[in-house]
């Protein structure tokens, strides 16, 4: 095969692939239910993953994931989740 045919044939099939996997995003209630009874830092990490966005303040840190709906947002002090919370997306400008 050509090279610009083999690129172009990488661009149809993977395209579609990175489109698919964006919608299928979860919800802020399964990532929720996910984290239900979750109590450690390594723990929240093994079940939702890494965090899309970390902030920290001292030994506080905020994790927030990204969801279809909204936005998750996990308090963990030192090694503990302490609360979550959810918001909404940014309306794109």
């Amino acid at each position: 095969m050509r090279p610009t045919l083999r690129r172009l044939t990488t661009v149809v099939l993977v395209v579609p692939l990175l489109l698919l996997a964006g919608c299928l995003q979860s919800k802020k209630a399964d990532l929720l239910d996910k984290a239900e009874g979750i109590q450690t830092k390594a723990a929240l990490r093994d079940r939702l993953g890494q965090p899309d966005d970390v902030a920290k303040l001292g030994p506080i840190e905020t994790w927030t994931y990204k969801a279809s709906d909204g936005t998750v947002s996990f308090l963990i002090a030192g090694d503990t989740v302490t609360m979550s919370t959810t918001g909404e997306t940014a309306p794109a400008r």
